[in-house]
């Protein structure tokens, strides 16, 4: 039995194994859900998103690319809890795995925060927030509608600030629930209640500080469609300064503060207050200081010369008033003489316009169209009959029997009737026609010769027999 050495496999090339370990992978995690933490977030200025997905104890690179970017309406960042749907993946390049988003949504919070704005997008698209659709606040508003919880601090805080700063105004609480299931709904009806009886002049609608879940139902579109529709101005005072909600964009006015929202609704009156104060102090002044220039201008009136003679000061008027009545009679022998002649001119075109004169106008005229006709047509007649004079000059030199009254005489052919134009056309003993001027006669060719002449080519000399 011989001995067979066995030969050893030939080893491994680096792409061949990471091509065995992605087919194996990506074979094996073709689709998975996955929920997590993200973090070392970078957004590429190609559109596509890098980032990593951690627990308590592990972490996966994650990338997802434009095309399922894009319809994000809201771009994560890190620390937000998401859940993903996508695929493993082996970058081969770098020989590292990866997790290949195809959708992304968020956990918890990040929810409510992605519902915020899609509503916020939504809303604005349809122009709730445009300043065009905000209402003014009333100036002196005497009826305040409030609406919020009964028993929190922001109504009494209202209270407080209007007793402060504001006399003989009238407040409307319509209480709700400002948070919890039914707090939209109760917080719409309230508004439209408001609109519905014309209750008050102007609402503030509020509630205290809290979490995002505590304000939430102010970000409902419910009660965004309430301030909207409502024909009352509405000023919104929801949380501290730094909370923002979808009725402080709404709204016709955004306080603070609900104490803010209570100075906002008096600050037209307060300030109208200090203005007056300050006319007043300003007229007190003004009137002070005229009555000072008044003294100074009497004192210095009673000295003046023109008292001793009043006449004076009416002297000059008196003669520019003379001065006034001359221009007026000259203006007035022009005006009067500029009309006579246009009166006459007008007289002038009037008679000119009569009936009687325009018929005698077009009478001469017409005896001056007839004469020129009656002109026109006697040179044409003369004209024409020089001409017919000519064509019969003409007609008379062409005619045949002009020329055989000179001796000549035209040879027919007895039966053809036709003109004989040389001797080649006749035959001895053949008869013909000669026509004279005087008659006809009757021949007969007796013979017929041939002459050849310089000065008559092609002409025969022919004798006939009578």
């Amino acid at each position: 039995m011989s001995n067979v050495t066995s030969q050893p496999l030939p080893p491994l090339t680096v792409s061949q194994l990471t091509n065995a370990i992605k087919l194996s992978i990506e074979s094996t995690f073709p689709s998975i859900y996955l929920q997590g933490e993200i973090s070392n977030f970078r957004l590429q200025t190609s559109g596509h998103l890098y980032f990593s997905l951690k627990d308590a104890h592990a972490q996966i690179a994650a990338v997802m690319f434009r095309s399922d970017a894009s319809l994000l309406s809201v771009k994560p960042k890190g620390g937000d809890q998401v859940t993903v749907k996508g695929s493993l993946n082996v970058y081969a390049p770098k020989g590292n795995y990866q997790l290949i988003v195809y959708e992304l949504a968020y956990v918890g919070l990040g929810e409510l925060l992605q519902k915020l704005e899609l509503l916020k997008v939504k809303l604005h698209q349809r122009g709730w927030f445009k300043s065009t659709h905000k209402k003014r606040l009333p100036r002196f508003p005497t009826r305040i509608g409030v609406v919020t919880s009964p028993t929190g601090a922001v109504i009494q805080d209202i209270i407080n600030v209007l007793k402060r700063r504001f006399s003989g105004f009238h407040l409307i609480l319509n209480p709700v629930k400002v948070q919890g299931e039914g707090a939209a709904e109760e917080i719409a009806e309230a508004i439209a209640q408001f609109n519905r009886y014309a209750l008050v002049d102007v609402i503030i609608v509020g509630r205290g500080g809290g979490s995002l879940e505590d304000l939430w139902a102010f970000n409902e579109e419910i009660v965004a469609a309430a301030i909207f529709q409502s024909r009352i101005p509405i000023i919104s005072a929801v949380g501290h300064e730094t909370d923002h909600c979808i009725a402080d964009y709404v709204a016709d006015v955004r306080a603070p503060t609900p104490s803010a929202a209570a100075e906002i609704v008096i600050a037209e009156k307060a300030q109208q207050l200090e203005h007056l104060s300050v006319l007043r102090q300003r007229m007190q002044q003004t009137v002070n200081h005229l009555i000072q220039q008044s003294r100074y201008r009497l004192k210095a009136i009673l000295k003046h010369p023109l008292l001793s003679r009043p006449l004076t000061l009416v002297e000059w008027r008196m003669q520019k008033l003379d001065d006034y009545r001359d221009d007026l009679d000259e203006a007035m022998q022009h005006l009067i003489q500029s009309k006579k002649h246009e009166l006459a001119l007008r007289s002038t075109e009037a008679l000119s316009l009569k009936p009687t004169q325009q018929i005698s106008h077009f009478r001469q005229r017409l005896l001056t169209y007839e004469r020129s006709l009656q002109q026109q047509v006697l040179q044409r007649l003369a004209q024409d009959h020089r001409k017919l004079a000519h064509l019969i000059d003409l007609l008379k030199a062409l005619d045949p029997k002009g020329i055989l009254k000179k001796g000549y005489s035209i040879l027919f052919a007895e039966k053809s009737s036709s003109v004989i134009h040389s001797v080649r056309h006749l035959t001895k003993g053949q008869q013909a026609t000669l026509l004279l001027s005087d008659g006809e006669l009757l021949i007969t060719i007796k013979e017929v010769i041939l002459c050849e002449h310089p000065s008559f080519p092609n002409t025969g000399i022919y004798s006939s027999q009578l």
